[in-house]
């Protein structure tokens, strides 16, 4: 499920307060779109996998609470309160949520 609570214009939001935790799966809420970047809070149950994909844009986790399992072409690093991991664009990644997960996500242009 996705939602998106914040528009281009000037805002401010406390992240943990944003946090909901599905009952399963994936949550997610599109903080803020601009035309070369996206910032999306993602709030996985304990026990979700999201299987291996790649995307077009750059990315960056930084976890704000939970425990998880990013493998980062081919490499396991454990997400939890405080990493910051950047992904290149098309770099293969897959997600195990081992705890309750929130994560802010930031997807910008691959130029």
């Amino acid at each position: 499920m996705t939602n998106t609570i914040l528009t281009n214009s000037s805002s401010v939001t406390t992240l943990q307060e944003q946090i909901e935790y599905p009952y399963a799966g994936v949550l997610s809420k599109v903080l803020v779109k601009a035309p070369y970047c996206q910032y999306t809070l993602f709030c996985l149950a304990a026990g979700t996998d999201i299987s291996e994909h790649t995307s077009p844009r750059h990315a960056t986790i930084y976890v704000i609470e939970g425990r998880g399992i990013l493998t980062l072409e081919g490499e396991d690093i454990v997400l939890e309160q405080g990493t910051f991991v950047y992904m290149p664009a098309n770099a293969p990644h897959a997600l195990k949520a081992e705890l309750n997960l929130a994560f802010l996500l930031t997807l910008s242009e691959n130029k």
